[in-house]
C-alpha cells in the first residue's frame, strides 16, 4: 500500500510518498533520494523495503525549490546537479530530521527508525544521523548509505555513532578510489560502522535505470543491506 502524504516542517508542508508493509506495521525507514528526486527507481526500492516488513517514507527533498516530481529526460543529470547547487543543505538536513520525527510518531511504526540514502541522499543521511545525535534527539537505529556524494566533505568533520553501512564502487566517476579509501578509514574508526566496496562498480551502480548500473554489485549490495537492516531493525 502506498499513498501521498505531507510532513510538517518549519517552512511548511513537505510532500512525501508513504508505504505500508503487508502487515500494516513494522520498523520505520526514511528513504532519501538521489539528485533525480523520488524517481521510479527510488519508489521501487521503497516498495521492496515495505514488502520486507518496513514502514517507509520518501520525502521530496527538493520541495523548497518548487520541485516535487522526478527529474527526467536526456539532461536529467544536469538538471539534478543544478538543483543540488541551489539547495539549502542545512534546510534539507532539518527536513530529513522532520521526516524521522514524523515517522516515529506514526502508529504503524512499532520498532526503531532508520534511514537509507542513495548518492545525494547517502550523504544527506550521514549528515542527518550526525544532526540528530548532536541535537540530543533520539539517534537513528540504522543508517545505510550508497555512494554518498557529500561524504568526501563530511566524513572528517561529522561523527555518527548510529550503526551504519556504506557502499562504494571502486570505479566511481565522481568519488575516486583514493577518496573512497580515506572515507573508509575515517568511518570504520567509528563504532559499528561497515564500509563495503565493489571492484569495477561506478557511481549509481544500484540504479537499474542508469547507464552505470552494475547488476552483480547491485544484487550483492542489496543483500548486504537487507541483512544489516534485519539485524539493526528486526521485523517482528
Amino acid at each position: 500500500m502506498t499513498e501521498n502524504v505531507t510532513i510538517a516542517t518549519v517552512a511548511g508542508e513537505m510532500p512525501a510518498r508513504f508505504w505500508l508493509p503487508p502487515t500494516g506495521h513494522g520498523p520505520g525507514i526514511v528513504v532519501l533520494q538521489e539528485i533525480f528526486g523520488v524517481s521510479d527507481y527510488i519508489q521501487r526500492r521503497a516498495a521492496q523495503l515495505a514488502e520486507a516488513g518496513y514502514v517507509v517514507v520518501a520525502p521530496e527533498i527538493f520541495w523548497r525549490l518548487g520541485v516535487t516530481e522526478p527529474v527526467e529526460g536526456d539532461d536529467a543529470l544536469q538538471q539534478g546537479m543544478a538543483l543540488v547547487q541551489r539547495l539549502d543543505w542545512q534546510a534539507a538536513v532539518t527536513d530529513a530530521a522532520a521526516t524521522v520525527e514524523w515517522l516515529r510518531g506514526r502508529d504503524e511504526v512499532t520498532g526503531g527508525v532508520g534511514a537509507l540514502g542513495f548518492c545525494f541522499g547517502g550523504g544527506l543521511g550521514y549528515n542527518l544521523a550526525a544532526h540528530l545525535e548532536s541535537d540530543g534527539d533520539a539517534p537513528l537505529d540504522a543508517l545505510v548509505s550508497y555512494y554518498g556524494s557529500a561524504l568526501p566533505g563530511l566524513h572528517d568533520s561529522l561523527t555518527v555513532t548510529a550503526p551504519s553501512l556504506h557502499h562504494f564502487g571502486l570505479a566511481d566517476s565522481f568519488i575516486d578510489t583514493e577518496t573512497v579509501r580515506r572515507i573508509e578509514a575515517s568511518l570504520t574508526a567509528q563504532p559499528d560502522t561497515v564500509v563495503e566496496t565493489y571492484a569495477g562498480a561506478d557511481h549509481a551502480f544500484d540504479n537499474d535505470d542508469m547507464q552505470w548500473h552494475d547488476p552483480t554489485s547491485s544484487t550483492l549490495a542489496w543483500a548486504t543491506t537487507m541483512e544489516f537492516l534485519r539485524e539493526r531493525l528486526p521485523v517482528a
